[in-house]
């Protein structure tokens, strides 16, 4: 598909973002950047959600995934549903009551000015990193298809992307993300359905003919109960998924911002219910798209990409498919990458502003400034990063920085967790000195888990373990507590 046409559906994408943006930040205030003034509909940002879990790097590894793993990500799908009833009937309640607008206040209200500076800085680092690292894999797809043809280096086209994101963003805050989110989940969608309805009629399928060949086919398999020491088995992707969904939804500050935009507590859960939900059949849709690519793959001679992850976009804009197929594929990429990239901005901008300069009390035109700036400086940040992972051009490396990234998790997780569960207070001037020990131990863990552990490797259930040795490490250095 020509570069031009790739690129002119970019910037009206781009276009209408900017339409929102006009239409929801016209309350430039830090009230309604941060919360959007607690008046969003529940619907709408349960909908928005499901594209904000889905980045980029998921929308394709998904179907990827298919080729290596089967089905068996489903078992993770239901240990998120776990995890989402506990942000919605434990955590939720606790930040409402607490009227915060920062998640990780609430650390400082119940250990003390270190614990809380140290949940903000794990989670300021992880999103940096992680959105960062997304943003980097997805420009490079978009450099291929649209900026080499034209010679126009990376840093240029990350530096108009980054601006963009910013546009869009810095008037509304909250108020405009739940709303682009909805219509960058919308795009999604469309481009996986399109992908699905496209690959069916190459195969000759009708609805009927697609379920009964995923059936039959040697990727169908769900459950894994057979090897406790497989990375698919069961109660480690059920473990590992209820603990992400609560360390990555519950816990981060990106996604709790949205659900505190709701109107009340009632409202809120509703959205967590429905968006949990919905979520089952979006990524049930995503797999079965893995499994066609598969199916079309063998029966086409498409020979199968090094790289699992790959066979999405070679089948999609390599010409084996009709030729929409690769405007609803960049249409759907770009909406899964820049649903995570704005509303982390959002999230990394309120949580520097309330949780590291302590402003987010500040009023009128100082504190509306102050806000301002700290979001331009995000921007610039996530920029940098970007070209860092660029400059670095090295996938073993990246992989590590992701793995690592992921680790950053558990001391929020153990913070938490031992703030609601025990009524003990802590040393808190040594909560960061534990905060760094605990991922540090979890990774000599998991680097010898073969031997010590009888050829056992950890899976997703490493942040279980991460948590548990942050809580220890708080139990360590924890004194009596009245209240």
């Amino acid at each position: 598909m020509s570069p031009y046409l790739v690129l002119t559906v970019v910037l009206a994408y781009f276009a209408l973002l900017m339409a929102i943006s006009w239409l929801t930040g016209k309350d430039q205030g830090n009230a309604a950047f941060f919360l959007g003034n607690r008046q969003s509909p529940w619907y709408v940002v349960a909908f928005g959600m499901i594209g904000a879990t889905l980045s980029g790097v998921t929308f394709i590894s998904i179907p990827g995934w298919v080729g290596e793993s089967s089905f068996s990500y489903m078992q993770m799908v239901l240990g998120y549903l776990a995890g989402y009833f506990f942000i919605a009937n434990v955590l939720m309640p606790l930040y409402y009551r607490l009227n915060l607008i920062s998640i990780y206040t609430y650390l400082e209200k119940r250990f003390g000015f270190y614990s809380y500076k140290t949940g903000a800085l794990f989670f300021i680092v992880s999103r940096l990193v992680g959105v960062s690292m997304r943003v980097y894999l997805m420009a490079g797809v978009l450099q291929v298809t649209v900026f080499d043809a034209w010679d126009i280096s990376f840093h240029i086209s990350v530096a108009v992307t980054i601006l963009l994101i910013w546009l869009y963003t810095f008037r509304g805050g909250i108020r405009t993300i739940i709303w682009t989110d909805t219509l960058q989940t919308l795009f999604m969608l469309v481009a996986a359905g399109a992908t699905v309805y496209a690959v069916a009629g190459e195969l000759s399928l009708d609805a009927g003919g697609v379920f009964r060949a995923i059936y039959e086919s040697e990727h169908s398999k769900v459950f894994f109960f057979d090897d406790w020491r497989d990375g698919r088995y069961f109660f480690k992707q059920f473990t590992g998924g209820a603990f992400i969904a609560i360390v990555m939804t519950g816990l981060d500050q990106d996604m709790m911002q949205k659900n505190l935009s709701c109107r009340n507590i009632h409202e809120a859960r509703k959205n967590m219910y429905w968006f949990s939900l919905t979520l089952v059949p979006v990524k049930l849709l995503l797999l079965c798209l893995g499994a066609l690519l598969i199916i079309f793959a063998s029966e086409s001679g498409i020979v199968m990409p090094e790289r699992a992850d790959d066979i999405f976009p070679v089948i999609a804009t390599q010409g084996y498919l009709p030729s929409f197929i690769t405007l609803f594929f960049v249409v759907g990429l770009v909406a899964a990458t820049y649903s995570s990239a704005d509303s982390t901005l959002t999230a990394l901008t309120t949580s520097f502003t309330v949780d590291i300069l302590g402003r987010g009390d500040k009023r009128g035109a100082t504190g509306l400034l102050v806000r301002k700036l700290v979001h331009a400086g995000m921007a610039v940040t996530l920029g940098l990063f970007i070209v860092f992972f660029r400059v670095l051009n090295d996938q073993s490396v990246i992989s590590a920085v992701l793995t690592m990234a992921g680790y950053t998790y558990g001391p929020l997780l153990g913070l938490f967790f031992f703030g609601i569960f025990t009524r003990m207070g802590v040393k808190d001037s040594l909560v960061p000195v534990i905060a760094i020990l605990s991922p540090a131990l979890t990774w000599l863990l998991d680097a010898g888990s073969e031997k010590l552990f009888a050829g056992y490797q950890f899976g997703y259930e490493i942040i279980v373990v991460n948590g548990l040795l942050m809580f220890a490490g708080l139990f360590i250095i924890s004194r009596s507590q009245k209240d």
